[in-house]
């Protein structure tokens, strides 16, 4: 027989249940604080049959219920500590325990006190069974869940507040947990049709309310066919829905980026943060890098359900974050002026423009449509001869060159060996001055400068054009490179932009910026991101005036088309050709106004004829910020008079 428990007070401290309690008594459960310890050890080792015979319930029933509360919360664990045990009298007791319960990954923990009565009896102390053991909220006819209240995904917005993304409608695939014949095998059935991962799709159809919708995997209505929905709805319980969501890029599909659902392309198992399966995330691009901000997080609650899953209480919630919207420079005419300009580039091309008064990007667009394709902001290219800009800089600041002085511009000339020569293989016969050097970008000037110039003179001239400075972005980019030797041929060289300089499109409009506006800006793309501060300071009025005469006359003689159509303001730039690899680049960098940018198109050698790319781009672009975009698709096919204006160059 049993021997009668004493009538003292017993208070336990509240340690956790982390290591077993070596036992030695002849009665199973001696006293409450054994009973309770090794009840709550194999409650929480998952050992739930062993659990139950600690308590005077049925084993079975008592096993279901703690089975079923973990995964009702879909937890990935649960940790309690011994609270302080009390004697009612010298057969009841009521013990308290604190919880420590994991909802799962990117949910929040749930820490609660629970309480349980128990009673001495034949087999010593027992817990005495019913639903208020699991929470001390829950009655006989209730069960727990999980309920999350996501957020609308925000918006990305351009200068002016435009809206830059479109709200498309979506097919949310999903299901009604209490409609399902058998849960895991109609989520496991739905996911394969969907070719989806069913284990996180089981993890939030196991804590859900089983009333409600729960939207596991979203898919474009394009993608979506009559086929796929017949199968879906032979699933028991599972639906669809039609939602609207901030998917798709209008313009700079690159720069802001792709949205998936958490289960569509895999992406459920590597999102970090509180995402759920159904949830929206940005791949790529800004939707990436802002992806807290716009997604911002659900509101979830641990709720109790009656029989009929209707919410009868909260036990616990975490209020989640709105989500915001993101406002960039972008300015979408100028933008869609960018993507039309690169229209029927015979390869691949970029154009970047940016506000001289401040290095705020106003567009970077691409002609592959290739959404991985960031090139406008990170590509490393040789500029050719649009680094005469920076190699006049460099001239003026080390008096290699003045103003006034002769800068020979000779067919070709020898240097180290090497010959250098002009493109078009000619010269200036009069006033070959810098100016006139920059204008016809005579490569035999600049060449034969390099040696008096010196390789840190001409690094440091480029670093106040903004080339190589050490700024940031919101988005990868790159701010160019010069790493140039004291040889005289890779001096010369690097003078006419081929040795030892590479530059993106985003520098090399940042660049002709600084030439207009006076002082280096870096770039900036989101508001509330702070610029990096210059490198190496502004370059004087006096040198950047020469510059931009050069630039103007570049202009006026060599690229007249730019000096009509092309709205108000006079145009500046270079454009120049040049060959890296296999690859023919065809620059234009200049300004116009407030707006300073860059095109590169990279194009067959054997295409390129006569026509000049950038000079046709850059045409185009300032058009179309000037007058609008043409009304007939960008991608129609030229008119005879524009394709003899291109000299049948296949443009």
């Amino acid at each position: 027989m049993s021997p009668r428990p004493s009538g003292r007070k017993i208070t336990a401290a509240g340690s956790a249940l982390l290591l077993a309690t070596t036992l030695a008594a002849c009665t199973p459960n001696p006293s409450p604080e054994v009973a309770v310890r090794s009840f709550l050890l194999a409650w929480q080792d998952g050992d739930h049959a062993a659990a139950a015979r600690y308590t005077d319930g049925d084993p079975e029933e008592v096993e279901r219920s703690l089975v079923e509360m973990r995964e009702q919360l879909d937890l990935a664990s649960l940790r309690f500590g011994l609270g302080p045990i009390s004697r009612d009298d010298k057969e009841n007791a009521t013990a308290e325990f604190s919880a420590h319960a994991d909802l799962g990954i990117g949910d929040p923990t749930w820490d609660y006190t629970g309480r349980m009565p128990l009673a001495w009896g034949p087999d010593g102390w027992r817990i005495t069974w019913s639903p208020s053991v699991l929470h001390p909220d829950l009655s006989d006819d209730e069960r727990l869940a999980v309920s999350y209240e996501t957020q609308e995904r925000g918006q990305i917005l351009d200068r002016s507040g435009q809206p830059l993304v479109t709200a498309d409608r979506v097919t949310a695939f999903g299901v009604i947990p209490a409609d399902m014949e058998d849960r895991e095998t109609g989520v496991t059935e739905l996911a394969e049709l969907l070719e989806e991962d069913p284990a996180p799709l089981l993890n939030r159809v196991r804590s859900a309310p089983p009333e409600q919708f729960q939207p596991l995997v979203l898919m474009r209505d394009s993608s979506v066919n009559q086929g796929l929905l017949a199968d879906i709805r032979r699933i028991p319980g599972a639906d669809v829905q039609e939602v609207e969501i901030n998917l798709t890029p209008q313009v700079a599909p690159f720069l802001l980026g792709e949205v998936a659902g958490t289960a569509e392309h895999r992406v459920s198992s590597r999102v970090p943060g509180p995402y759920q399966a159904g949830d929206t995330v940005g791949l790529s691009g800004l939707q990436n890098i802002f992806q807290h901000e716009l997604a911002g997080s659900a509101t979830t609650q641990v709720v109790t359900l009656d029989a009929d899953g209707e919410i009868t209480g909260v036990l616990e919630a975490w209020e989640g974050e709105r989500s915001g919207v993101i406002e960039t420079t972008l300015d979408v005419g100028v933008q869609r002026a960018a993507e039309n300009a690169l229209t029927g580039m015979p390869g691949n091309g970029y154009l970047v423009a940016v506000d001289t008064t401040n290095g705020e990007i106003l567009a970077a667009a691409n002609a592959s449509d290739d959404t991985a394709d960031d090139g406008a902001l990170t590509g490393s290219y040789k500029p050719g001869g649009t680094f005469g800009m920076v190699a006049a800089l460099a001239a003026l600041e080390t008096g290699a060159a003045t103003p006034t002085s002769e800068v020979p511009c000779v067919p070709s000339v020898e240097i180290g060996g090497q010959t250098f020569t002009n493109p078009s293989g000619g010269s200036l016969s009069f006033d070959p001055n810098l100016v006139r050097n920059i204008a016809f970008s005579c490569n035999v000037g600049f060449a034969g400068l390099g040696e008096e110039v010196g390789a840190d003179a001409l690094a440091e001239s480029a670093l106040r054009l903004g080339i190589g400075q050490d700024w940031q972005l919101a988005v990868p980019a790159s701010a160019g490179e010069i790493e140039i030797g004291d040889d005289e041929v890779e001096l010369a060289s690097a003078m006419i932009g081929e040795h030892g300089v590479r530059v993106s499109p985003l520098s090399m409009a940042l660049a002709a910026a600084t030439v207009a506006d006076g002082t280096p800006h870096a770039p900036l793309l989101v508001r509330g991101d702070a610029p990096s501060a210059g490198e190496g300071g502004a370059p004087s009025e006096a040198d950047l005036q020469i510059i931009r005469q050069g630039l103007r006359e570049a202009v006026v003689q060599r690229m007249p088309e730019l000096t009509i159509g092309v709205g108000e303001g006079e145009v500046y730039g270079q454009a120049v050709r040049t060959e890296q690899g296999e690859t023919a680049l065809h620059w234009f960098v200049g300004y116009q106004g407030n707006v300073a940018f860059a095109v590169l198109a990279e194009v067959e050698p054997a295409q390129t004829m006569m026509a000049q790319y950038g000079v046709m781009a850059a045409q185009s672009f300032l058009s179309g910020m000037a007058q609008g975009l043409p009304e007939v698709p960008a991608d129609a096919p030229l008119e005879e008079a524009d394709l003899n204006a291109v000299e049948e160059t296949g443009w």
